[in-house]
C-alpha cells in the first residue's frame, strides 16, 4: 500500500496523457508535436513514468517505440481515466426532460396558492421525473434547514430570510381591500379612517396574534386597525369573509374569487416583493437555475 501511494504521489495527468499518446502514436517526435512539447520533454516524462511503474514501458525499435506488455495492459484503463477527467471538466448542461430527482421547496401559504400550481404544471410537462416536496414556511429555523440541504428553495418575502442567502425578486405584489360578495355596506369609496375602524380579518401564518403586516402603515397615518380575527392562511379568507361582514387585505394574485370582491378605498398599502431564495452553495446547480427561471417566467 505504501508503494502504491508513493507511486500515485509522483504521477500527474500530463504523464498519463504522454503515456496515452505514446501508446497511440508509438513515436516520440510525433507525440511531442501533438502535445506542443519538445522531444526532450517527452523523454523526461517517459523517464518518470518508468520510475513510477517500475517498467521500461517502451523500447526503441528504429523510429518507433514498441510498448511492453505492462504498457499495453494499461492502455484501456488510462483511456478510461482520462475520459472520466474530461467529463468532470465538461460544463453541466441541464436537461429537464432527463432529470430525475426530488426538490424540496419551502413556501408561504400565499406562494403555495399563487405560484406552485402553475410551477407544477410546468414541471409535469417539461421535467416529468422531477418530484416536488412543498413544506410550510417556518422562518425560525430556515437557515439550519437550507444549510443542511433539507430545503432547496424558499419562496417568500425578503424580510423573512437570513442575510447570508441569495435571492431573486420574482415580482411585486399588492394587497387589495376585499369583503364578502354579498356585503353591501360600502356603496362609495372608503376613507382610510373608515377602513381602519371596520372589523378586519388578518392572516398571521407564523405567529398566532391579532397583528397584520400593514399595522405600521396605518399607524404612520395616525390610525389603529380594528382587527377582530386572525387566521393562519390566506386560503381561509374567502370562506370567512363570504359569511361575515369583515374586510381584509388580500393579495391581488389570489383574485378573482367567487366569494370576495374588491372594495374601493382611498389608498392602498405599499406593494411588497415576492422572492425565491437559495443557499449560495447551490448557485451553479442546473435544477436550481431552471426552476428559478420558470418561477420568474410566471
Amino acid at each position: 500500500m505504501v508503494l502504491i501511494m508513493n507511486g500515485m504521489n509522483r504521477l500527474d495527468i500530463k504523464q498519463l496523457r504522454v503515456l496515452q499518446a505514446l501508446l497511440d502514436l508509438k513515436n516520440l517526435s510525433q507525440v511531442a508535436r501533438k502535445m506542443g512539447l519538445t522531444q526532450q520533454a517527452i523523454s523526461e516524462q517517459l523517464r518518470k513514468l518508468r520510475e513510477v511503474f517500475d517498467d521500461r514501458l517502451f523500447i526503441r525499435q528504429g523510429n518507433s517505440m514498441v510498448a511492453t506488455p505492462k504498457a499495453l495492459s494499461m492502455q484501456q484503463p488510462i483511456d478510461h481515466i482520462l475520459k472520466q477527467l474530461e467529463d468532470l471538466l465538461e460544463p453541466e448542461i441541464f436537461m429537464p426532460h432527463t432529470y430525475k430527482g426530488i426538490f424540496t421547496i419551502s413556501a408561504t401559504d400565499y406562494a403555495t396558492q399563487a405560484l406552485l400550481p402553475q410551477l407544477f404544471n410546468i414541471t409535469r410537462r417539461d421535467a416529468p421525473d422531477l418530484k416536488l416536496i412543498v413544506r410550510d414556511f417556518a422562518s425560525d429555523n430556515i437557515n439550519q434547514l437550507i444549510a443542511a440541504g433539507e430545503l432547496d428553495l424558499l419562496i417568500t418575502f425578503p424580510e423573512f430570510i437570513p442575510d447570508n442567502l441569495s435571492y431573486v425578486t420574482l415580482f411585486e405584489e399588492q394587497h387589495l381591500c376585499v369583503t364578502g360578495c354579498e356585503n353591501t355596506f360600502a356603496t362609495e369609496p372608503l376613507t382610510l379612517a373608515q377602513v381602519a375602524a371596520h372589523a378586519q380579518l388578518v392572516v398571521s401564518p407564523s405567529r398566532a396574534n391579532l397583528r397584520g403586516s400593514h399595522d405600521q402603515w396605518f399607524a404612520e397615518k395616525g390610525l389603529k386597525r380594528n382587527i377582530v380575527m386572525s387566521v393562519p392562511s390566506f386560503s381561509a379568507v374567502p370562506d370567512i369573509l363570504h359569511t361575515t361582514d369583515m374586510i381584509a387585505f388580500y393579495p391581488s394574485r389570489l383574485l378573482p374569487s367567487n366569494k370576495v370582491k374588491e372594495l374601493e378605498v382611498e389608498a392602498l398599502p405599499p406593494t411588497f416583493k415576492v422572492i425565491a431564495a437559495w443557499h449560495p452553495r447551490t448557485a451553479d446547480s442546473g435544477i436550481h437555475r431552471w426552476l428559478i427561471e420558470q418561477l420568474r417566467n410566471l
